[in-house]
């Protein structure tokens, strides 16, 4: 994630260059902003697979996105190169930033402090538009445990999974000696590193690891069950801390195979490009990815909590679409709930669900955005049993993530501008 250069972003072309991997123009196609969940993809796409047709959880009574205004409210600035936000769940009110050169901030009590949390530059490659210090989550426990852990780029250009400790002395500062490594996976590109990190509900660690980079599933990985690229991973780094970790034994493919072949248990998804960011919804524990399309669609996944063992079908399909096919077999493959052409964009960032308090008109609303055109978007399932779209703001940022804090309130991250904004309803409640 972010860009190679030194310092911020200065040009439209250094931005357009960032997760888009050098992937040739857009093709023209017919823009689907909105996908129903209980019929079959338009012929046009050469696919017939039935798509999901439940979230599991409360959704909006009757949002009008016509009466409800939206705008970001600037909250922190003076940041580099901002990838992430999120917060301890220790009920201290702090909010952490993922900076990608390396070093986490804390923003607390309206002030950012001087000193990072966390650095660790002397070991992260950043150099790459997709490298860096790419993610962080807190163990479910970190309270009492202290412990957090980090997704970043070392400096042979591959992925490193890492547990850090946080200092007994200083509640704001974390200890770099600590680090102890959980996973480590080789990455034949500088590109689709994924990045995300996050503990689902049922106190796992999940990991969205990208195909390998390149283009068109260069290394053959989003279909290879004996590889961890391009799928979620699900791993247990909390139930014994002397392991880097353990496998939950209910895994779903653990004790089973997949089209007769064995499949390395960590997974718990498969037919990813670049899970860039993704989310577990507060209230039904359902998973949202956004997933990084190659040179034509934009795609939303959700995934009910309990569901597991899925298939999101990269590259047979890239989206909807057949990729580079006018017709393909999508059976037993789990077609995205939304998606967008690169006429409106070039590189989904995933978001969150919101279920905050402060902002009734936007509860249950998936929020998503564009890096490169700024645009914001929330899907929701509709009352029609469809899953509806709607454009709520152009943002005019490049928004590299979203946050929550502890709350449940939104945040949005600016990777050019090294600023993070709150969310925020300027009319609709």
């Amino acid at each position: 994630m972010g860009l190679s250069t030194i310092g911020k972003l200065t040009t439209v072309l250094t931005i357009w260059l960032f997760m888009a991997a050098c992937m040739p123009p857009a093709k023209p196609a017919q823009n689907l902003s909105t996908v129903p969940n209980n019929g079959t993809v338009p012929a046009s796409n050469g696919v017939t697979t039935p798509q999901q047709a439940s979230t599991g959880a409360r959704v909006p009574v009757g949002f009008d996105p016509e009466q409800t205004v939206v705008q970001l409210q600037p909250l922190i600035e003076d940041l580099d190169r901002p990838l992430f936000v999120t917060h301890a769940g220790d009920n201290s009110g702090r909010l952490f930033i993922v900076e990608k050169g390396g070093t986490l901030r804390i923003y607390n009590a309206g002030e950012l402090l001087a000193t990072p949390f966390l650095d660790i530059t002397d070991r992260v490659n950043s150099n790459g538009n997709e490298q860096g210090l790419l993610g962080l989550a807190f163990a479910p426990d970190y309270a009492t445990s202290g412990n957090l852990f980090v997704n970043y780029t070392d400096e042979n250009g591959d992925t490193v999974i890492a547990r850090f400790q946080v200092t007994s002395e200083d509640p704001n500062l974390a200890d770099p000696a600590t680090e102890f490594v959980v996973l480590q996976i080789d990455q034949p590109a500088a590109n689709h590193n994924g990045g995300m990190l996050a503990f689902g509900p049922d106190g796992y660690l999940y990991i969205g690891m990208g195909d390998g980079g390149g283009g068109g599933d260069r290394y053959g990985n989003g279909q290879n069950p004996g590889t961890l690229l391009g799928k979620m991973l699900r791993i247990d780094v909390t139930s014994d801390l002397a392991q880097p970790y353990t496998i939950p034994a209910d895994n779903p493919w653990v004790e089973n195979d997949w089209n007769g072949a064995d499949v390395r248990d960590e997974i718990w998804a498969l037919g990813m490009r670049n899970p860039w960011r993704f989310s577990f919804d507060r209230s039904s524990g359902g998973l949202w990815i956004g997933d990084v399309g190659q040179n034509q669609v934009e795609e939303i996944n959700f995934t009910p909590a309990g569901d597991s063992g899925l298939n999101y079908g990269w590259p047979i399909l890239e989206g909807t679409h057949c990729y580079n096919a006018s017709t393909c077999d999508a059976a037993g493959l789990t077609l995205p709930v939304a998606e967008y052409e690169h006429t409106e964009g070039c590189s989904v960032t995933g978001g969150y669900v919101y279920r905050g308090a402060q902002f009734a008109a936007l509860d249950g609303l998936y929020f998503y955005a564009d890096y490169c055109t700024g645009s914001l978007w929330a899907t929701w399932p509709s009352a029609s049993d469809a899953w509806s779209t709607a454009k709520l703001l152009d943002t005019g940022q490049t928004v590299s993530s979203f946050g929550e804090d502890q709350a449940g309130e939104l945040y949005v991250t600016d990777l050019s501008a090294g600023t993070v904004a709150q969310v925020e309803v300027v009319s609709g409640e």
